[in-house]
């Protein structure tokens, strides 16, 4: 009996304004660069060679993960494929620094500071989520709203955020909080996991 293969795909969202000016944006909400929309077409170009069929698109409330979903599924020819938006999926909340220019924020909080805020797992900036407390709402709801759509044999797209993936990744590869801060992960470059129920877990796999 041929075992049956269902699909995670992770995408981080194309560039948006302010990843290209240099400033943290957390929860605002900037839309998408020209470089953006490239990136997610081409992303959808990728996904294509993969010939799925999705059956649900799950993306955060924030318009540069949706815009990106939307343009991937378009480019797939799935335009009416339904999408499940929710907060939970947003990217971490940067507090005090959303909206500051990386550089600036280094002048006023100094260099290593402003490097334990952006890379330590569990020390928040001021007003705003640390990775530990950004994974604390992703995880949650990718356990009860995701996964169990994977194991039942559902193809899932979900375009997110860099530290809202990194945090399904930490989970979905037993990656520790040490190394996880570590993982870089690229604007429009799908991540693709397999799933069969036959082994029970998820595999990484490359395009």
């Amino acid at each position: 009996m041929e075992k049956k293969i269902s699909y995670l795909i992770l995408v981080r969202h194309g560039q948006s304004e302010w990843n290209e000016k240099n400033l943290f944006t957390g929860w605002k909400n900037p839309t998408l660069t020209l470089k953006g929309v490239n990136e997610a077409n081409l992303a959808g170009d990728k996904l294509k060679g993969l010939k799925i069929n999705f059956d649900l698109h799950f993306t955060s409330k924030l318009i540069r993960a949706q815009k990106t979903g939307e343009i991937i599924l378009n480019k797939l020819g799935q335009k009416n494929l339904v999408t499940i938006e929710n907060k939970n999926l947003n990217e971490r909340d940067y507090g005090e620094l959303s909206g500051l220019n990386k550089d600036d924020a280094r002048k006023k909080w100094g260099e290593e500071q402003v490097h334990i805020w952006r890379r330590s797992f569990d020390t928040p900036p001021p007003g705003g989520e640390s990775l530990k407390d950004t994974s604390e709402r992703v995880l949650p709801y990718f356990e009860s709203q995701i996964k169990p759509l994977v194991e039942s044999g559902k193809n899932i797209l979900v375009c997110a955020h860099g530290n809202s993936l990194r945090s399904l990744i930490m989970s979905l590869e037993s990656i520790s909080p040490e190394e996880i801060v570590k993982l870089e992960i690229a604007t429009g470059e799908p991540i693709i996991f397999s799933y069969t129920d036959e082994e029970n877990k998820f595999k990484r796999k490359d395009l």
